[in-house]
């Protein structure tokens, strides 16, 4: 036996105490922005010095007081409570739990809880804004209101709100019995995902519990899918026979979940079969065809508007959903082909070969091995897809120019192009019921954004 053999080859890992300078750093960069925020305190202070109050700035006679103070009591309430949960915590752990780490765990989730107010507060302004009659998105300061929310305009008034600004973009709408029945089962197939989802919570991600109520979710889904795609197909502009642009909206939200959706189709036919290709087979260039993906994908889609269009107009398709559609899907190629290359890299190619030694061809090894087993990768695919696509704005622009071809967004930019007959209320009230089909979508399929977004990144 060698000395070599005989060599003890464990490594003692010592943790090493990090310097003064990485201890110092969080203090620095926390004084750095203390110091940032009062430089622009003070530059505002002298820009506003002198000036009279205004609509739009609205001035608290010592109200600096009152924010140190309350700054001050808010430290004291934070300092007790950190104090508190350090004792707290020790008594229930027994080990040696620091007040400093206690304390900053409080200052970062208020720090949270204060970003999430801010990330909202637009979001509320503008459902406000969607009930007020006014047709305004400026909240006027209530000065005899003794809350200094309403009276600095932080609040719009929720006295006399009303849904006039709802029921005009249902102005002038016939909408047949067949598509009330239809309408009817829709909202009752989301009722019940939503009860599901609750059961599901409630009792835990148990096997048995996604067991029984697999078979329920998958038939309310399916009949959920099914009454939405007659409503798309079935809904006319015969149908929207109002006065205004207004009127139409529901009509330019059936023509986006349409467009939408056909171009989440054609994003899992073309990158399924282009992703399998490239991670499966060899040819000669795959590798300069991944690289040009990576290439194209570095500029943004306005670059190639003109000759969008100009292809377009060649071939005959602006001004129709068809043109859009294959603008939107010809985008869509490259990222979602990476997307489920790394995700059928990440699968047993053994599974394939086991089919192909039973006589199978590449082709029925592609459509009856793998895509079974990519369903939840192709519901990513469709729904990152057609979520792009609704939101979308400038290539809907700059195809479609009838007020009955439009989307969701530019009938949105309609309300507030002209210069003196902007509609903010009705833009807020199409903005909001816009936004629902979105927000169900991301809320029910939540675990296929988060799933899919690292599938394929380790292989197993």
């Amino acid at each position: 036996m060698t000395s070599a053999d005989t060599h003890d080859t464990s490594q003692v890992y010592v943790h090493k105490e990090p310097s003064a300078l990485r201890k110092a750093l969080p203090w620095i960069v926390l004084a750095v922005i203390v110091l940032g925020l009062g430089y622009l305190g003070y530059t505002l202070w002298q820009t506003m010095a002198g000036r009279t109050a205004s609509f739009t700035i609205y001035t608290v006679k010592g109200g600096w007081k009152n924010f140190l103070l309350f700054l001050l009591a808010a430290c004291g309430v934070l300092a007790l409570t950190s104090l508190i949960g350090q004792q707290l915590g020790r008594r229930r752990t027994g080990r040696n739990i620091k007040y400093l780490e206690v304390l900053g765990d409080q200052l970062t989730h208020l720090f949270l809880m204060l970003v999430v107010l801010v990330a909202i507060y637009p979001l509320f302004y503008v459902l406000i804004a969607a009930f007020d009659p006014k047709n305004s998105l400026f909240a006027f300061p209530d000065f005899s209101n003794p809350n200094i929310l309403y009276r600095s305009g932080l609040l719009p008034k929720l006295s006399g709100l009303t849904f006039g600004n709802f029921a005009k973009l249902f102005d002038g709408v016939t909408i047949p019995t067949w598509q009330v029945v239809l309408a009817v089962v829709v909202g009752a197939a989301l009722a019940s995902l939503g009860v599901m989802t609750l059961i599901e919570r409630a009792r835990g991600t148990s096997r048995d519990a996604v067991d029984v109520l697999a078979r329920p979710r998958m038939l309310a889904t399916r009949t959920l899918i099914g009454a939405l795609v007659l409503l798309v197909i079935f809904m006319g502009p015969g149908q929207f026979q109002g006065q205004g642009n207004e009127s139409k909206f529901l009509l330019s939200v059936r023509n986006t979940l349409l467009v939408s959706g056909l171009t989440g189709v054609l994003a899992i036919l073309l990158s399924t079969t282009a992703g399998y290709a490239m991670a499966r087979l060899r040819f000669p260039g795959r590798f300069q065809t991944l690289l040009f993906f990576i290439f194209v994908q570095m500029f943004p889609v306005f670059l190639a508007l003109v000759a969008v269009y100009s292809l377009m107009f060649t071939l005959g398709l602006v001004n129709s959903f068809t043109g859009l559609i294959l603008a939107y899907s010809g985008g869509a190629i490259a990222f979602n082909t990476w997307i489920f290359k790394g995700y059928v890299e990440s699968l047993p190619e053994s599974l394939e070969e086991a089919a192909m030694v039973d006589g199978a061809t590449r082709w029925t090894a592609f459509t009856n091995v793998v895509l079974p087993l990519s369903g939840s990768m192709l519901v990513f695919i469709f729904l990152n897809q057609f979520i792009g696509t609704y939101a979308e704005f400038i290539l809907a622009n700059v195809l479609l120019t009838g007020v009955e071809h439009w989307t969701v967004g530019v009938m949105l930019r309609s309300f507030t192009a002209g210069q003196f007959s902007t509609k903010w209320g009705i833009f807020a009230a199409a903005a909001t019921l816009g936004a629902l089909p979105i927000i169900l979508l991301f809320y029910g399929f939540q675990r296929f954004f988060t799933g899919g977004t690292v599938a394929g990144g380790v292989k197993e």
